[in-house]
This record gives C-alpha cells, sequence and structure tokens, in this order.
C-alpha cells in the first residue's frame, strides 16, 4: 500500500511508520522517485510534529527531532493542515482568552518557539505603551503555516529543554503547568518521556493545542498576566519563549512562582543573542538587527534582560537557582534556519518599518541564511530554573 503513514503508541512514546517519506535515516533528503516534493516536505514535518521515533522504509529506526533529514537548502515550504492525532475522549478545560499570546519556542517547544526579540533594552515605547501583542499585532495564530513556524523552532530546542526538565525530576507523580504552550511539543514531552501524571497547557489560543490531543494533557485558555489568573499548584512550571513578548515580566516571575508546591521548580527560558549587535555586518546580522528593533516596536519584545534570570528568580525565593544556555548551529536547510526564514517573512513589516532593512534585504538575508557562505551564531534559548523551598507529598522532587 502507497502513501500510508502508521502512527503506533506505547507507554513511553509514539512511532511512526513511514516507508514512503524516509528511505533510510539518511535520506534521501529529496526522493527522486516523490510524486511532489513539497507534500513530501510537508508531510515529513507533520511526523516530526507528532511522533518521538521514525521507522524508515530501510534500516534503523532514528528520533523525531532535528536530525532526520527533511528538505534540500534553499527549498520552500508551504503551510500543512493541521495535525492529525487519534481523537481521544477526554475533558479539556477552557477560560476567557485575552493578553498576550506566549512566545517557540518555542523552539516550540512549551512550545513556543523563539520569535525575536528587541535590540534596545525596555519592552515597552517611552511612556509604556505598546501597539500590540504577540498573536494579533504579528505572528497571528490564524495565518497559515504558524504552527509549522513554531514546530520548526521547537525541533530546534525541544530536545535540551527536555532534557534539562528531566534532569531537574520530572517524572511519574509529577503534575506540570506549561505556559505560552503553542502548539505543545514540550507538554507532549513530558507526558511521553518523561512520564510525568498531567500537564495543564496554558495559552491566550489553544487551537493548536486542540488539534493534538494527548492522555494527562489538559488546555487552558488564559491570560497570563490577569491578576485572578489561579490554575492551582504544580510540581513544575515551565515557560520557554513567554516573558520576553510580555511588557509585564518581572512582575510575573514572583507570581509564577507562587504557583509551585513546596520543592517544585520553576524553569524559564526566553532568547538570548549573544553576537548580533557586536558582529560584522552581514545580510543575516542586518535582518537580525531590524527584526530585534522592529518587534521591539510592535509588541514589546526584549530579551536584553535575559541574563538577569538567575537574580530574578533568587529575588523571588527560589533556592538552588541555576541557568544554562543552548546556541544550535545555523546550517543550510536546518529547523533553526528555516524558523528564521519563516520569521522574518511574518515580521517582515515590522523590520521594514524600521528603515534598517528593506524588503531585498530581507530576501537577501533569507537566501544568506540557505548558502553555504552562511558564516553565523543564531540567538540562543538561555534556560534558567529555581526551587520552591519545602516539601510536599508523594512524587515532589523534595528539597532537592
Amino acid at each position: 500500500m502507497r502513501g500510508i503513514t502508521l502512527p503506533a503508541g506505547t507507554p513511553t512514546e509514539v512511532v511512526a511508520f513511514v516507508g514512503d517519506l524516509w528511505w533510510r535515516p539518511n535520506g534521501p533528503v529529496e526522493d527522486p522517485v516523490a510524486p511532489g516534493h513539497e507534500v513530501l516536505r510537508r508531510s515529513r514535518l507533520r511526523v516530526l510534529g507528532t511522533a518521538d521515533v521514525i521507522v524508515p522504509g530501510h534500516g534503523p529506526a532514528f528520533p523525531a527531532d532535528g536530525t532526520a533529514p527533511l528538505w534540500a537548502a534553499g527549498a520552500a515550504v508551504a503551510a500543512a493542515p493541521p495535525r492529525w492525532r487519534a481523537p481521544i475522549l477526554e475533558p479539556r478545560t477552557r477560560c476567557r482568552a485575552g493578553g498576550a499570546r506566549a512566545g517557540p519556542a518555542s523552539a516550540g517547544g512549551g512550545d513556543r518557539s523563539m520569535d525575536a526579540h528587541a535590540a534596545a533594552g525596555g519592552g515597552a515605547r517611552p511612556g509604556g505603551e505598546v501597539p500590540g501583542r504577540y498573536g494579533t499585532a504579528v505572528f497571528r495564530p490564524e495565518r497559515a503555516g504558524e504552527d509549522e513556524r513554531i514546530d520548526l523552532g521547537a525541533l530546534a530546542y525541544d530536545e535540551v529543554t527536555l532534557a534539562r526538565l528531566t534532569a531537574l525530576g520530572a517524572g511519574p507523580g509529577w503534575t506540570c503547568l506549561e505556559l505560552g504552550a503553542g502548539t505543545g511539543s514540550v507538554a507532549r514531552g513530558l507526558l511521553t518521556r518523561a512520564g510525568v501524571s498531567s500537564v495543564l497547557a496554558v495559552d491566550r489560543d489553544c487551537r493548536f493545542l486542540a488539534s493534538r490531543p494527548q492522555p494527562g494533557l489538559a488546555t487552558l485558555e488564559a491570560d497570563l498576566t490577569d491578576p485572578a489568573f489561579s490554575p492551582g499548584r504544580f510540581h513544575l512550571v515551565h515557560a520557554r519563549f513567554v516573558l520576553m513578548h510580555l511588557p509585564e515580566r518581572e512582575r510575573l516571575i514572583p507570581r509564577f512562582a507562587e504557583l509551585l508546591l513546596p520543592g517544585g521548580v520553576l524553569v524559564l527560558g526566553d532568547a538570548v543573542d549573544l553576537t548580533s549587535a557586536a558582529a560584522p555586518a552581514s545580510p543575516y546580522t542586518r535582518a537580525v538587527r531590524a527584526m530585534w528593533q522592529g518587534l521591539r516596536a510592535t509588541i514589546g519584545t526584549d530579551v536584553d534582560w535575559t541574563p538577569r534570570y538567575p537574580e530574578l528568580l533568587r529575588a523571588a525565593g527560589l533556592t538552588g537557582v541555576a541557568a544554562e544556555i543552548h546556541v544550535p548551529p545555523l546550517l543550510p536547510g536546518s529547523p533553526i534556519s528555516r524558523f528564521w526564514a519563516d520569521t522574518w517573512e511574518r515580521a517582515r513589516t515590522a523590520m521594514t518599518a524600521t528603515g534598517l532593512v528593506d524588503d531585498a534585504a530581507v530576501d537577501a538575508a533569507v537566501r544568506y541564511l540557505d548558502s553555504p557562505d552562511c558564516a553565523a551564531l543564531s540567538p540562543g534559548l538561555i534556560t534558567a530554573w529555581g526551587r520552591r523551598p519545602g516539601v510536599s507529598g508523594p512524587g515532589c522532587p523534595g528539597g532537592r
């Protein structure tokens, strides 16, 4: 039978049998007998957003992560329809929508992939005014392909995020809160790979979460900045690429810490840019600088403050505070390179409004990402964590 992908669930992961999408673990990237390469690329991305393990037509199984061959450098990927998931009869929680759509990452990745940030400090304009918010002024979820863009960021960042969460103890018996959950890749990873008991995934718009249900996963549409937001207490509270988009960020960190059970862990991740301000001018650095500045003016995005995460978590009363940085390599055709190209396309209006670039310069930056001459360092993910003092009941990490 031709053209069939068979997903199979196990107690710990989802395995996809995809003989028509990948011949072998190493490709070929472009199937020479595929009837439509565009459809092939879209189908591969759908599988990567759903499965944990891929079984190709020939050869051994391989992980469904950023190492999987996707498409050749320079290939454009059109929007794919929502991913299929077997219907699961499970209650789903919803409440009022409002506020900011939390920020890839997560990415995806928390599934909000790393969308963009401002070069200069202060998320809002002078006077505290921000003209729009994430998901309304830019990166609108109803725009075709927005979930694919988020998933590309998740492919770049989910492995390091899930490794950190499990290293901090996430596992059986834990209840978890995923803030700004996006398409839900981290939430699902906590359930299928870490084996946590439950995850409540919160976002302003849950359409992507609703299209991919999972046992143990509940969703909540809510405004994280609402003073009335109080979904309960959890062993783990995680947000990735969220606070960078919210001008209320410093006020929210202590509130998120209050959502922890005694002994619980707060893990926060956001964008960190190590080089673009000082790097030599190139099509890439010009586009990055215009993106940061344009999104600051448009939605108040800011990551200049993210290196302060450890001190802010300590000020919130948490202990065992630490942080790390992950920077994925910019390689032609890689998930992070495709993510940036799509992000620049969707943020093009904000970028060109800065006067730093025009449409031709944005196009040149996209070509540079897919060029073997590309030599640049991508913005990375800073992840910081701290633990609420005390010990709660069974399954709690306790005072570790």
